[in-house]
């Protein structure tokens, strides 16, 4: 069989086994440049695909051609680089009103977000029990999870798989009896109808639905009102078989002033922890998202983001960012664009965290590379110093965001242009330097207790 067809073949049963991001970024761009003697030569696009899919996808792979060539394979990964430059993705026109327009105005009326969907949704090791408890709950509501509890920190992603669930549920069937709110509303509404009288009115639209989706259900805790209310109407839910998702930022166990019995009933279900984004996981964001916006971003592009910001909120703004000097600036979207603004995207909801001064970071630093900070600052550039201290240029400006000057001045008075420098240079090696990943963890988790 004619190499280009067989991985055709291969991609096409890979595609249904993984979800359509994970295909979309890790599995488009690859090929079958040879197979010889049993051994198959596949080409990736870059080192990032190739260490993805020759960790997590190797015996998936290798299964599947086995199938197709009736032969016991060996697998060999090679970067195959390609130049496709970042473009518009223009998209077909269709009807007027298609199908799919339909769906998102169902969806807006539920009050879901349209592009909060399963196939936008990225999955890695840490969001990946998370994904597959959710896609078994949008198939079978009422009897796969009940409850299914998902919690974690800002970003992770929580609200988009309680979502993605509640567009399965109205694609399935259009009318589907689902209410989607947080928690604030939930008790906005609770208190209103106490105060307008039309309580029975209030029970009737809550209690009569099929699944009931409630983000940051945490912020219920404490009111006797709410949790009396939301404990009966939940139990009705359930009696009659229907679904009922929450959010939190913590497991119920850790939600104070939550009722005994409401924790009871959220720990008689399943709870799981959805972690904060790993690298790989951040560059698909950032690949997913730009796709949203109809960028094609190159590979590279999506690591220094990736490898830079640890935030996937902080990640969006920074491709706004970028995507928008690109424009204005009437430039191209490239490495140097990405670096260049690195540090000028505090006012995309950075994560709360203190205040630090250059002497911490500087110690933080020199206690990592057991330097003493005299180093960091002193004249000698032998590559034992520079590195280090190329690494603590880069904390100071991208974490601390200090101007460039300013860091000169910190560094024992070097030039703004040597700071430019050693900030680049750092944020284009944390793409592909697992090593200094650790590094800057290390250093970032002694200063404010993250990574």
């Amino acid at each position: 069989m004619e190499n280009v067809k067989l991985w055709q073949a291969v991609l096409a049963e890979v595609e249904i086994q993984v979800s359509k991001p994970t295909f979309a970024t890790f599995f488009n761009g690859t090929s079958l440049l040879s197979l010889e003697s049993c051994v198959a030569t596949i080409g990736c696009p870059n080192p990032l695909i190739q260490r993805m899919i020759e960790t997590r996808y190797y015996a998936l792979l290798k299964n599947t051609l086995d199938k197709h060539t009736s032969n016991n394979n060996s697998l060999v990964f090679v970067i195959k680089k390609q130049t496709e430059p970042a473009t518009i993705v223009k998209e077909e026109i269709g009807p007027l009103f298609s199908k799919q327009e339909a769906a998102i105005d169902t969806a807006r009326r539920a009050h879901l977000n349209p592009l909060f969907t399963f196939d936008t949704f990225a999955v890695s090791s840490s969001n990946q029990m998370a994904y597959a408890a959710a896609t078994a709950v949008s198939r079978s509501p009422g009897t796969s999870y009940n409850p299914l509890f998902l919690y974690g920190g800002v970003g992770v992603g929580k609200t988009h798989l309680m979502q993605a669930v509640g567009h399965v549920f109205l694609e399935n069937q259009s009318n589907f009896k689902m209410i989607y709110c947080n928690g604030e509303e939930f008790t906005n509404e609770i208190i209103d109808a106490i105060q307008t009288k039309t309580t029975k009115r209030f029970k009737e639209k809550y209690r009569s639905v099929r699944a009931l989706l409630i983000d940051d259900i945490q912020f219920i805790a404490g009111k006797n009102a709410v949790q009396e209310e939301f404990f009966h109407t939940f139990n009705t839910i359930q009696r009659e078989g229907g679904q009922v998702i929450l959010t939190s930022d913590r497991p119920p166990a850790e939600i104070a002033k939550l009722e005994e019995r409401l924790r009871s009933r959220f720990e008689a279900g399943l709870i799981i922890d959805i972690t904060p984004p790993d690298f790989e996981l951040r560059s698909a964001i950032v690949l997913i998202k730009a796709k949203q916006k109809g960028i094609n971003l190159p590979m590279d592009v999506a690591q220094i983001l990736a490898a830079n910001i640890s935030s996937a909120r902080r990640l969006e703004g920074a491709l706004i960012r970028l995507l928008t000097e690109a424009e204005t600036k009437k430039i191209p979207i490239g490495p140097e664009l990405a670096k260049s603004i690195l540090g000028k995207t505090n006012n995309e909801e950075p994560p709360a965290k203190r205040r630090v001064g250059s002497e911490e970071v500087l110690e933080a630093v020199a206690d990592r590379f057991q330097l003493k900070i005299s180093n960091l600052r002193g004249p000698k550039r032998d590559k034992a110093l520079a590195f280090p201290r190329q690494i603590a240029m880069h904390i100071l400006r991208v974490e601390c965001e200090n101007p460039f000057m300013e860091i000169g001045k910190i560094l024992g008075g070097r030039d703004h242009t040597t700071i430019m420098h050693g900030v680049g240079k750092i944020s284009t090696l944390l793409s592909t330097d697992e090593k200094l990943r650790e590094d800057i963890s290390w250093i970032k988790n002694k200063l404010w207790g993250l990574s």
